[in-house]
This record gives C-alpha cells, structure tokens and sequence, in this order.
C-alpha cells in the first residue's frame, strides 16, 4: 500500500493500481475493513486513469463482493471511463450504478454525467445529452459539489454548442469560474474551452490553452487525457499550417494509445488529417478507412462523421468526387439524425458542396449552402462562411459562371488570410488559378498557383504543394485538361467510360451501375472535358487509342 501511493504520486497510475490490488489481495481484511476497501477504490481509480480495463474489472469484482454502494458505484465508474470510445453494452453497468447510487446525490450526478457522455459519443443524440447534462447540474448543485457542477456545466455547454444553441459560451463561463484542477483534464472546462477556441478559429488562443494542459494532463498519468490534449494540439497546427508538427503530435497520440490500448479511433483519425494535410493523400485515406471502421464496431458516431469527413477531403484531393460525395453524404446523415446545427464543430459542408457540383448535382449543392449559410451567419462562424465562399465559387464555376465563382473565391481567400487559415486559402487559390485558365488569362493563372505553391510549401502540406505543382506543369505544357484537381477519372467515371466503349445506351449504364440517367448524362460532360472531346464518338475513339 505505501509502495501504491509512492508511485501514484510519481504519476505511474498503472503500477499504482496493481500494488493497491496485490495488497487487497494479501490482506487479511474483511467485508468491514474501510482501510481494504478504500485500497481497492484507489487502486480502481488508479487503473481507470491509466486505461488498465484488464485491473478496473479486477476491482470491481472485489467491490461487488465486500463493498458499499458508494465504493461499487465508483469501480462501476471507473468501469465506464476505461470503456474509452466504446459504451455500448453498458447498460446493465449504468443501471447497477444508478441503483447503488440512490441517495447520494453526488455518486448520482457522476452517473448521469457519464450518461450524458453516452448519449453524445454513442447514441449520437446532443439534445438527451443536454437533458441529463440538466440532472447532473441539478444533483452537483444539491450535493454542493463545485466541481462536479463545472464538469457538469462543461457537458451542457458542450451539448449546447451542437444543436447551435447561443447559451452555450455563457454556460461554459460560469464552468470556467467552478472548475479546480481536479478530475479528468479532457473532461473539464478549460480543455473545452481550448476546443471552442479552435472551432471558432482563435488559434493562438488554442494552442495556448491546450499546451497549458499538456503537463496537467502528463502529470496525471492519463492516458486518454493525454491522447485527447495531443489529438487538439494536432488540429491546431494542421488548421494553422504547421504540419510537420501536427504530424509529431499525432505519432505521439497513437505510439500512446497502442501502448495504453485505447480506442484506435481518434488516434487513427488524427493520423488522417494531419497525413492529409502533409503527408500523403494514400497513407491518409488508409488511416481514415481504418479510424471509419474502429468507430463503426465501437458505435462512437462522434469520432465516425470525423473520419469520414477527412475521407471525403482526401477523395476531393485525389479526384474522386464521387466517392468524396458517398463519404461526406454519411456525415450530413449522422449530423441531421443527431440533430447536429453548428456548423463549425466539424466543417464537412464546403467539401460537400464541392462534390455535389463536381458530380453535376448542382441544384442539391444550392440546397445545402442555402441551409447552412443562414445558421453560419446568426452563429458567427467566420471559418465556415469562407469554406461555403469557396464551395460555392467551384459550383458556380462547375456551372459555367465564371465571372461570379471568381468574386465567390476571392471573398475565400480573403477570409481565410484574415483567419489566418492557410491551407484553406491555398485551396480557394488552386480554384481562382482553374478559372483564369478558363478565360485564357495564363499568367494570372501561373501567379495565382505560384502564390498557393508559396503557401503549401510554407506549410509543409507536400500533397497540396504536388496538387499545385503540377498543374503549373500542365498550364506551362498547354495541356487543355488542366484544372488541378480532376484530370484524372474517378472510380465511377472510368466505369462509366468502359461502358460507353463497349457500346452501352445511358439507360443500360444506369442500370448497369444503379445511379440515374441523369447521373450518367452529367458524368458523361465530365468525361468529355476531361479527356478533351466532344461526343460519344470521339470518346470511344480516344478510349480505344
């Protein structure tokens, strides 16, 4: 037991938790001694904070046999926290610390506390969240427990901010002035408050605020604490274009959550983004893949509509907006199924507006930014106006407008240098240099590339830089199919073409590959551009050469 807390105090929470077990299990204790008791506790707690699942289980069947309802209601706790991403099948779990907690109404609060963390993560629904955020403010008040009523606060205000409710700042104020320096870091008021400093693009704010919790996190021996405070940092540097160090926070992030046998699936996602931001775009759609199907098997649909948003961008950047279509359509449904309304927690909307008119849906992709733009603005989200900005320049240009998807990207690159997002802004230059190549103004569409070329490579984002790059190799060649992003066919594009080889009616192909003639009519104009035709002739002429 002394040897226990020695390296508790040393912050070895794991090693903690296996000398408070083995000294339960040597002593001669029994069913009435609080000094066992509260070893197994401390040991329980000890083993949740390091993601020891393996010795948490091991404590709560000590509790189940000779503790009280407190101590039982804590291991059942520690319990649910090692479950990390994955809370289904914790029902029976939930309810045994609910019964055990009855009259406490403190043990109360800390159950529907992780309750509400449930409905959030698993069950994807922020409004049942809000509502037994709402129980476990009303018990913390009761039990005059000041922090657990910060934590509490801090899960409302979290709840608040998705459905886009504007309370949500004040009800993290009053959490900020509750909260100590108790409990976990990455369930507290401060490391929110970092994450909405990064939603709203308060950048040096963020970083700040998250190198701030950095040593509170690694002090702690947390491990998940740790994971989640390295996984904001990455954002942070990959929103700010510093992606080589993004990339180090990330391998961090995932060489600890092997070692700690976390869930993958946040690890794995921040891998994506920053792979996608600098690394490589294969690499990149790999981890996504991966970060996509630990969150399935773990039912955590927070960290699902991530991944599957970064799977949509790395689609768009290898270009396949088809597949970046299917991607980002899973993400609206998880969003409007949760009813999910700021916009800015997770910025997909832009990407699939992009897709939408690069695969000749044009009308859906009006559809979608007259439904988001309204809510960005009453919202203040600067950061998504600008991405809907330079979503809605490509699909005007996608329709043939050119004079206003020009103003449109302007007023993007404009915001984004304003916000300091550079790797946005890069992005709206490779779409102003494809519509100077588009009215014949050559060297204004080398300038605008040579600029963005500037940006990527000051950024270290090498698959953007090779996207620039290369289209002002094929400006400079005259290739006619430069764009930058869509020379080559997606997926559906290159079966559609065989199709059309082998002699296939629009009709035949529809049914052939189960989309509308109209999506085939659509695909077919891009097929031609692409490959410098202008009939179904040629293009079977062309595909046979």
């Amino acid at each position: 037991m002394e040897a226990a807390a020695i390296v508790r105090e040393a912050g070895d929470r794991a090693a903690a938790a296996e000398l408070g077990l083995l000294a339960a299990e040597r002593a001669p204790g029994c069913r009435d001694d609080p000094e066992l008791r509260r070893t197994i506790v401390d040991a329980t707690a000890d083993a949740a904070a390091a993601g020891r699942s393996d010795l948490v289980r091991q404590g709560e069947a000590l509790l189940d046999r000779i503790g009280t309802p407190t101590e039982r209601t804590r291991a059942r706790l520690a319990v649910i926290r090692t479950a990390g991403q994955s809370l289904t099948g914790l029902a029976d779990t939930f309810a045994r610390a609910l019964a055990d907690a009855e009259g406490d109404p403190a043990l109360q609060a800390e159950v529907h506390l992780r309750l509400a963390v449930r409905a959030n993560l698993t069950e994807g629904d922020p409004a049942r969240a809000r509502r037994e955020a709402d129980l476990a403010c009303a018990l913390a008040r009761v039990a005059g427990d000041r922090d657990l009523l910060a934590a509490a606060l801090t899960m409302r205000a979290r709840a608040e901010r998705l459905v886009g409710d504007a309370v949500a700042e004040r009800t993290l104020a009053e959490a900020l002035g509750l909260c100590s320096a108790t409990g976990p870091v990455n369930d507290s008021a401060p490391f929110l408050a970092a994450r909405h400093a990064l939603f709203d693009d308060r950048l040096n704010e963020a970083r700040a605020a998250f190198l701030d919790l950095l040593p509170a996190a690694e002090r702690s021996g947390a491990a998940e604490d740790i994971v989640d405070v390295l996984r904001g940092l990455a954002e942070v540097e990959v929103r700010s274009g510093w992606c080589a160090i993004a990339a180090a926070y990330a391998r961090r992030a995932a060489e600890l959550t092997e070692i700690a046998g976390l869930s993958p699936g946040p690890a794995w996602f921040t891998m994506a983004l920053t792979e996608a931001a600098g690394g490589g775009p294969h690499r990149a759609r790999a981890f996504a893949l991966h970060a996509t199907k630990a969150s399935e098997e773990e039912h955590d649909v927070i960290f699902l509509a991530r991944s599957l948003a970064v799977l949509g961008q790395v689609e768009l950047m290898t270009g396949d907006p088809d597949a970046a279509e299917e991607a980002l359509g899973r993400v609206l449904d998880l969003e409007r199924a949760a009813g999910v309304v700021d916009p800015s927690v997770l910025r997909w909307h832009g990407d699939l507006v992009i897709a939408l008119g690069a695969t000749g849906r044009q009308d859906e992709a009006r559809e979608l930014l007259a439904e988001v733009r309204p809510t960005a603005e009453r919202l203040g989200r600067g950061g998504v106006l600008a991405a809907l900005d330079h979503a809605e320049g490509l699909t005007l240009a996608a329709s043939g407008r050119l004079e206003d998807a020009e103003e449109a990207l302007d007023a993007a690159v404009e915001r984004f240098g304003a916000l300091g997002l550079p790797l946005e802004q890069g992005r709206a230059l490779l779409g102003l240099s494809q519509i100077a190549r588009r009215r014949r103004r050559k060297a204004q569409a080398r300038a605008l590339l040579a600029r963005a070329d500037a940006i990527f490579t000051g950024a270290e984002a090498r698959p953007w830089q090779h996207l620039a790059r290369d289209a002002a190799a094929r400006l400079d060649s005259g290739d006619p199919n430069t764009t930058g992003l869509d020379v080559a066919l997606t997926g559906t594009e290159a079966r559609v073409a065989a199709l059309v080889s082998r002699g296939s009616s629009n009709r035949e192909i529809a049914v052939a590959l189960s989309i509308s003639v109209k999506t085939v009519e659509s695909m077919l104009t891009r097929i031609y551009r692409k490959r410098g035709v202008r009939s179904r002739t040629q293009l079977i002429a062309a595909l046979r050469a």
